[in-house]
C-alpha cells in the first residue's frame, strides 16, 4: 500500500470508516489513552484540531491498550470520558493493536513508512504521532513526550504544500 488512503478503520462505535475521505487532508495520528501520563495531550490535540480543522488537517485518535493497560475500557467509556475531561471533539476510531502480531494494518504502514529514533518500527508507549501530508504520504513521526503545540510549525509547512 503506497498512502493511508487505501485503508478502512473502524470508528469508535463500531463503523468502518474508508481513509479515503480525508484525501487533500494534513492528517495528525495518534495512538492514545485514558490512564497515561501523556493523557493531558488529549487537550493539547484537541487545539490543534480547533486550530487547524478549517484549514483542512484532520486529528485520528486510535486508543490502544498497549502499554501498562492504560486504555482498559470499552468504546463508550473510552468516548465519554475523552469528552468529559478533554472536550474531545476529532474523531477517535476503535480500540486498535499498534505492535506485535495483531497490529492494526494502518499502524504496519505508518511504522514502516515513518521509522522511529534508530530506524526502529516499534511504537515505543501512547501518544506516538504520525503526521501524514496531503497526499497520504508520512511526513514524520514524532515521540510521545513532543507536545502537539510543537508540530504547528511543521502542520503549517505541510498545509503549505
Amino acid at each position: 500500500m503506497s498512502t493511508i488512503y487505501e485503508f478502512t478503520a473502524d470508528s469508535l462505535a463500531g463503523k468502518p470508516v474508508n481513509l479515503e475521505q480525508y484525501r487533500g487532508k494534513v492528517l495528525l495520528i495518534v495512538n492514545t489513552a485514558s490512564n497515561c501520563g501523556f493523557t493531558p495531550q488529549y487537550e493539547g490535540l484537541e487545539k490543534v484540531y480547533r486550530q487547524f480543522k478549517d484549514r483542512g488537517v484532520e486529528v485520528l485518535g486510535f486508543p490502544c491498550n498497549q502499554f501498562g493497560g492504560q486504555e482498559p475500557g470499552g468504546a463508550e467509556e473510552i468516548g465519554a470520558f475523552c469528552q468529559k475531561n478533554y472536550g474531545v471533539t476529532f474523531p477517535l476510531f476503535a480500540k486498535i493493536d499498534v505492535n506485535g502480531d495483531n497490529t492494526d494494518p494502518l499502524y504496519k504502514y505508518l511504522k514502516a513508512e515513518g521509522r522511529g529514533i534508530l530506524g526502529s518500527e516499534a511504537i515505543k508507549w501512547n501518544f506516538t504521532k504520525f503526521l501524514v501530508k496531503k497526499d497520504g504520504t508520512v511526513f514524520k513521526r514524532y515521540a510521545p513526550q513532543t507536545a502537539p503545540k510543537d508540530l504547528t510549525d511543521d502542520i503549517e509547512k505541510l498545509l503549505a504544500e
